[in-house]
C-alpha cells in the first residue's frame, strides 16, 4: 500500500498534476446571506508594478520598491467598485450610510467625533525598527488614510491606527504621520509617537469554554464608532490562511510574544475534518469586533505562501504571471472577502498542507443559526445568540468563476 502511495505521488508529480486540499464546501456551492451596500459583492483591484521588490535587496518596505499613486489609486478603485460610485467620495458616503442604516442607526453618515480604528496586521513586529517580514504595507496603509480622510471626509483626529497586540514600525508611522499628524497611532509598546494600548477586560465570553484564549479588548477598538480590518494575503500553519478573521486576534489582550499565547478553537481537524467549534467566529460576530466593522480589507500587494519571514515566492499562475500578487481585496462582506482571499492562495498553492479544511470557520459563520457543530454562537454570552448567518460565502471553481458572490475584478 505505501509503496503504491509513494508510486501516485511519483506519477502527479510526473504529470504536472498537484494534490488539491480537501475543503467542507465544494466549488459554486454558496452558503449563507451576503451582506452590504452591494450584497455580497467583493471587489478585487488588481495593479501590476504596485510591488516590485526583487526578493534579496534591501527591504521590501522600501520606496524604491512600491509605487504610492498606485497604492493611492487602488485604494480609491476599490471603494468605488465596493458601493457602485463614480466617485470615492460618493462611495465613502454610500458606505457610511448603508452600514448605519443596517446597525439601526438610520440614513446617516459619518459625523465628527465618531472614531473610526484601522486595525492593521502587524504580526511579525515586536519593535518598532524595520522587519524584513511581512507586515501592513505602509504604502496600502497611507492610501487608505488618503481616501478615508480626503475623500471620505472623516477628520484627521477621528481616526485611529493600531496594532493593540505588536508594534507599529517606522516605515508606517513615519510615512503617515508626516503627512497626517493629527491620526493617533496605537500599539502594543508606545513610544516614539505612538501611544501604548489599554484593554478592558473579559470582553470576549466565548460562546464555550475556550481555555485560555485571550478575553480582554483593545479601548480603542472598543471605544470606535468604525473598525476597518486591514489584513494580509498570507498562509498560516494550523489554520491554512491568516485573513480578516483572524486579524481580529489581535485587537486583544494577547501577550507580545505570541508562544505565550493560547490558540484554542482556531486550526480545523487536518486529518479528517471533524467538525468543531470555531473561535473565529465568535470574533466575526462579536458587536465590537466583525459586526462594528465598515470595510473588510485584504493587502494582498506582496502576498506570502508562509506566515513568517519575507514575502515569498512571486507569483506564477495567471493574472499575476511571475511578478507579486499586486491586489487589494475588499468588501463589506466577512465571509465574501475572507472566501475570495483563501480562493487565491489555493489556486496559487494548492499542495501546501494547512489549507485542508481551512474553511470550516466559513462555513460554521455562514449556517448560523443552525452550524453543523451544533454551537450556538453567541460572543458575548449574554443570553442573545446569534441568529442569522454572517455573510456569503462560496468558493469559486477551477476558471475562478462564481455563481451568487459578486466578485468584481478591476485591472488598473
Amino acid at each position: 500500500m505505501k509503496r503504491m502511495l509513494l508510486l501516485a505521488v511519483a506519477l502527479c508529480t510526473a504529470w504536472g498534476v498537484t494534490a488539491q486540499p480537501r475543503l467542507h464546501v465544494g466549488p459554486n456551492e454558496p452558503i449563507g446571506e451576503p451582506v452590504g451596500i452591494n450584497k455580497g459583492r467583493v471587489a478585487w483591484i488588481h495593479n501590476p508594478g504596485v510591488a516590485t521588490w526583487d526578493g534579496e535587496t534591501g527591504f521590501w518596505v522600501e520606496e524604491r520598491w512600491n509605487d504610492q499613486q498606485k497604492a493611492d489609486a487602488m485604494v480609491r478603485q476599490a471603494v468605488m467598485t465596493l458601493a457602485g460610485k463614480k466617485s470615492p467620495k460618493a462611495a465613502w458616503k454610500a458606505l457610511f450610510k448603508n452600514f448605519n442604516q443596517r446597525h439601526g442607526k438610520g440614513n446617516v453618515g459619518y459625523k465628527e467625533g465618531e472614531k473610526i480604528a484601522i486595525k492593521l496586521n502587524m504580526n511579525n513586529a515586536i519593535t518598532h525598527r524595520e522587519t524584513i517580514e511581512l507586515n501592513s504595507s505602509p504604502y496600502v496603509t497611507l492610501a487608505l488614510l488618503r481616501s478615508l480622510i480626503g475623500d471620505g471626509g472623516v477628520r484627521e483626529e477621528d481616526v485611529i491606527v493600531c496594532e493593540p497586540s505588536r508594534a507599529i514600525t517606522d516605515s508606517i508611522y513615519n510615512r503617515c504621520h508626516r503627512e497626517f499628524p493629527e491620526v493617533v497611532f496605537i500599539d502594543n509598546l508606545g513610544g516614539e509617537g505612538r501611544l501604548k494600548c489599554e484593554y478592558y477586560p473579559e470582553q470576549l465570553k466565548y460562546s464555550v469554554d475556550n481555555g485560555k484564549m485571550a478575553r480582554g479588548l483593545a479601548k480603542c477598538i472598543v471605544d470606535s464608532e468604525y473598525l476597518i480590518n486591514s489584513a494580509l494575503l498570507k498562509t498560516h500553519k494550523g489554520p491554512g490562511v491568516t485573513l480578516t478573521a483572524k486579524n481580529w486576534y489581535g485587537a486583544t489582550d494577547i501577550n507580545l510574544m505570541w508562544r505565550m499565547n493560547a490558540h484554542n478553537g482556531i486550526s480545523p481537524d487536518k486529518r479528517h475534518g471533524k467538525p468543531s467549534y470555531k473561535t473565529m467566529v465568535d470574533w466575526i460576530g462579536h458587536k465590537d469586533l466583525g459586526q462594528k466593522c465598515l470595510l473588510f480589507l485584504i493587502d494582498g500587494t506582496y502576498g506570502s505562501r508562509d506566515v513568517n519571514g519575507a514575502p515569498a515566492p512571486k507569483w506564477q499562475k495567471a493574472p499575476f504571471n511571475g511578478e507579486w500578487c499586486c491586489s487589494i481585496i475588499v468588501s463589506q462582506d466577512p465571509l465574501a472577502c475572507d472566501v475570495v482571499g483563501m480562493d487565491l492562495l489555493i489556486h496559487e498553492w494548492p499542495e501546501f498542507g494547512s489549507f485542508n479544511y481551512c474553511d470550516e470557520y466559513l462555513r460554521e459563520a455562514a449556517m448560523i443559526p443552525h452550524p453543523v457543530t451544533g454551537v450556538t454562537y453567541d460572543p458575548e454570552r449574554d443570553g442573545e445568540p446569534l441568529t442569522a448567518p454572517l455573510g456569503l460565502m462560496e468558493h469559486a471553481d477551477k476558471n475562478r468563476n462564481y455563481t451568487k458572490l459578486d466578485v468584481v475584478y478591476v485591472k488598473q
